[in-house]
């Protein structure tokens, strides 16, 4: 299993490579010194078997640490220098039995370039081969074949169980690698995501502000230019008027884009309370206000939506309407709700062949920010009530 990018150096082998060389050097010559130390057999046998072992050090050195530290192992090319492996030390194992001590450098590499099955009949055939060519060779007594099947045994067993207790461990550690690696790439996937969302959702945010305040005024400035034109020559004291409101709504539109660029509220909330604010918004498009219900503090931004809701529906009444149109707003203060609500009695329209513009698709994303509802109401003839309700706190009792 091949593990991430930048966590090879997690695995036990490839950060301390170095011990492992010096662990199999020492094996190497521990088991030279056993073979050339020994009385059985005969000197000529025991240095063909430790001429055996020789080629052991630059084949390892030369062929196998490379097949080692691949990530993964090659498993061909490590089939090839076990068998190569095996081809010296198998030979020199059925010679002298001293030399069987070289399992313990042999028996690793198997688990660490093998899968798990061919792993198993490398460690066997190591293990158990040299055993029972020895006594064939030899013929020792019965006792020996005993000692020497047992340990052979023994060793096969241990070499078994502890090679599949590490490679499940690695395994293990080369799937908490993968997981580590893919939980950082999701933590950055969604950081990035979030990132994109928040700019989505506050360019949606200064688009709606926009619409409600610059874009509003921006249409009401150019209304009363084409007034005041039709009006200079045959009704100046009228165009006077016109060109006043039109220095109030340039001024209010400057207003609110300092509001808007410094992240302030509203500039009719600002020191005021809502109906305040909606009484100047009400005088700007000469509608009138009611107001019921015990009038309290609502949350900042339930207040917003209440003013922006009525900028949107005032400005869609005189648009729509007419500037003649009666207007009405409605304030109500319930025990855990505020509702606002726009009436005008112009010609309305039929629902259901008009889709949403951005103003009432604006309206509704508003109120469902602060887990409100918006609703429009109109019919041919019967004008139109654009209705907006929002949650507040209920009041608390002093008690």
């Amino acid at each position: 299993m091949r593990i991430p990018a930048g966590l090879v150096g997690a695995y036990t082998w490839d950060r301390s490579f170095r011990l492992w060389d010096t662990y199999f050097a020492l094996i190497w010559l521990a088991t030279l010194v056993f073979v050339l130390g020994t009385d059985f057999p005969a000197w000529p046998v025991r240095a063909t078997a430790a001429a055996l072992l020789v080629p052991l050090i630059p084949l390892y050195v030369v062929v196998g640490r490379p097949i080692l530290r691949g990530d993964p192992p090659d498993e061909r090319r490590a089939l090839g220098f076990l068998a190569a492996m095996m081809a010296l030390f198998l030979p020199s194992a059925v010679l002298v039995g001293e030399t069987r001590l070289m399992t313990f450098a042999l028996v690793p590499p198997c688990f660490m370039t093998l899968r798990v099955r061919w792993a198993m009949g490398a460690v066997a055939v190591i293990n158990l081969v040299p055993v029972v060519g020895w006594a064939l060779l030899w013929w020792p007594s019965d006792q020996d074949v005993f000692f020497n099947s047992t340990f052979a045994v023994v060793t096969f067993v241990f070499s078994a169980a502890l090679g599949s207790w590490i490679i499940r461990i690695i395994e293990q550690s080369q799937d908490r690698a993968e997981l580590i690696a893919e939980l950082d790439a999701s933590r950055h996937e969604v950081s990035r995501l979030s990132a994109a969302h928040g700019a989505l959702a506050e360019r949606e945010r200064m688009a709606r502000e926009i619409h409600d305040t610059l874009a509003q005024g921006f249409t009401s400035l150019l209304m009363l230019v084409q007034a005041v034109e039709a009006e200079l020559e045959c009704d100046v004291p009228q165009a006077r008027r016109h060109l006043a409101l039109m220095e109030g709504t340039a001024r209010q539109n400057l207003a609110e884009a300092r509001a808007l660029v410094a992240g302030a509220a509203p500039v009719d909330l600002d020191g005021a309370a809502l109906p305040d604010a909606l009484r100047r918004l009400a005088a700007r498009h000469a509608a009138t206000l009611e107001v019921t219900g015990p009038v309290r503090p609502s949350p900042a931004g339930a207040e917003v939506v209440a003013l922006r809701s009525c900028q949107e529906a005032l400005s869609n009444a005189r648009k729509h309407a007419g500037s003649s149109t009666a207007v009405g707003i409605a304030l109500a203060y319930a025990e855990e709700t505020l509702t606002v609500s726009v009436r005008d009695a112009g010609c309305g329209f039929d629902l259901s062949t008009v889709t949403d513009g951005y103003g009432l698709a604006g309206l509704r994303a508003r109120a469902a920010e602060v887990g409100g509802t918006a609703r429009v109401d109109s019919a041919p003839g019967t004008g139109t009530t654009v209705t907006v309700r929002l949650p507040v706190p209920p009041v608390r009792s002093s008690s």
